[in-house]
């Protein structure tokens, strides 16, 4: 018999037109349009937009024209019909940020990394239990991705029994024109803080670990000697703490001949199977990003998560806000792939370049 799988239907908009208002401050990177975007199809609406920087937010209403621009970051905390404050500020900054707009009396929704020092991760914990507000984290190559939501209802159902360990492959493309805090690493916090934030978290949501321990980490800039600041290597392995594993290698090193800005990849093993994410590319192959691969006793399985799951976490992190549950992810999780991000990135060995 073929094993069969059951999984959850396509999420629809968890509000109505005026039920939820929210604001996007601090445009600095280009994440917040997929926030945006995907707060706006769970059926929230955009209303203010705040940056000093007028250019980025004409492209933002342009892209949402219902919304108006906010000449001060204090019209926004001063309206009282904004619940959430969603934000891609210069990575240092989100932490001052997301406390401001907590003691304001709203919730927050800051792009990864959103915390890059254990001042700001203080900060953000005294001011959740201060204020009661939410302090969300976009770790968007979980939730923003169908493949690993896919994965993580086939983890749910006991596909692969007990998972053992997580590895994730963060691999990105420098590019071009990007801003002067990308290179310093006091802004963008380092290479396993900045872009590692996603595959702790990941560690911890498949695992359903709760915190960890960085058992060795490294940093390296080891091909960019024009921007010295840039760390374009690191890696870290992690014992977790009801004994599972997870390793992370994050680099800079896309090559050009890939037509996506990394071959982001993540394997899950577990006592019955193992799990491949083909995240953004199946290369040589027309099949496209979106791909979980699963080998079972069974035999082997693939799926094309793409149009499968959407993006659940949106949705519910807005009926969080109105309902003051924690469904969307956990405060306790949001802090703790912080916190393992910054341990691992203070922690580790510079290698020579």
């Amino acid at each position: 018999m073929t094993r069969t799988f059951a999984f959850d239907p396509l999420p629809e908009p968890v509000v109505g037109p005026g039920e939820f208002a929210f604001a996007a401050v601090g445009l600095d990177h280009g994440h917040i349009h997929g926030m945006i975007e995907q707060l706006e199809a769970a059926g929230a609406e955009l209303t203010l937009v705040h940056d000093d920087d007028p250019d980025r937010v004409a492209e933002v209403l342009r892209r949402h024209p219902r919304a108006r621009a906010a000449s001060t970051l204090e019209q926004v905390l001063d309206d009282p019909d904004i619940r959430l404050v969603a934000s891609a500020s210069i990575a240092n900054r989100r932490a001052h940020l997301g406390v401001r707009v907590l003691d304001a009396g709203k919730d927050f929704f800051a792009d990864k990394p959103a915390l890059t020092t254990f001042d700001g991760l203080a900060a953000a914990r005294d001011a959740v239990a201060r204020t009661g507000g939410k302090f969300a984290v976009y770790y968007g190559e979980r939730v923003h991705s169908e493949a690993a939501i896919l994965a993580g209802q086939l983890v749910e159902q006991g596909a692969i029994g007990r998972v053992l360990q997580v590895v994730s492959f963060g691999p990105h493309r420098v590019g071009s024109g990007r801003p002067d805090w990308f290179y310093d690493p006091e802004q963008y916090g380092g290479i396993l803080c900045d872009i590692g934030s996603h595959n702790f978290e990941q560690m911890l949501h498949f695992t359903g670990a709760h915190g960890g321990e960085i058992v060795s980490s490294t940093v390296a800039n080891y091909a960019h000697p024009e921007t010295p600041g840039l760390q374009d290597f690191g890696d870290a392995h992690v014992v977790l703490d009801n004994g599972t594993t997870g390793y992370v290698r994050v680099d800079w090193f896309t090559p050009e001949g890939i037509d996506v800005f990394g071959d982001g990849r993540t394997l899950l093993l577990g006592t019955d199977g193992y799990i491949e994410l083909r995240k953004y590319i199946d290369i040589t192959t027309d099949n496209g990003g979106g791909q979980v691969l699963l080998v079972d006793d069974e035999g082997q399985h693939r799926f094309d998560a793409t149009g499968m799951t959407g993006y659940p976490y949106f949705g519910q992190l807005i009926r969080d806000c109105l309902d003051r549950t924690e469904t969307a992810m956990t405060q306790e999780r949001a802090f703790a792939a912080a916190e393992l991000s910054i341990l691992a990135q203070q922690n580790a060995r510079v290698l020579a370049g």
